[in-house]
């Protein structure tokens, strides 16, 4: 059985504009590196890539 302290909230920035959009639970034992994903970004209207957030 898992863990219940491995999954903590990640807020993803957009990579054009900066702006928060997005967040994402992740679970930081399994995934040590940085998320980059391909979301919609509502202020640039276009799919562009987020990034975890520092």
């Amino acid at each position: 059985m898992a863990k219940v302290g491995n999954r903590q909230m990640k807020t993803l920035v957009c990579s054009v504009c900066g702006n928060e959009n997005y967040r994402t639970s992740k679970n930081v034992k399994n995934t040590t590196d940085r998320l980059t994903i391909s979301k919609y970004c509502p202020t640039c209207k276009q799919h562009t890539e987020h990034k975890e957030k520092k």
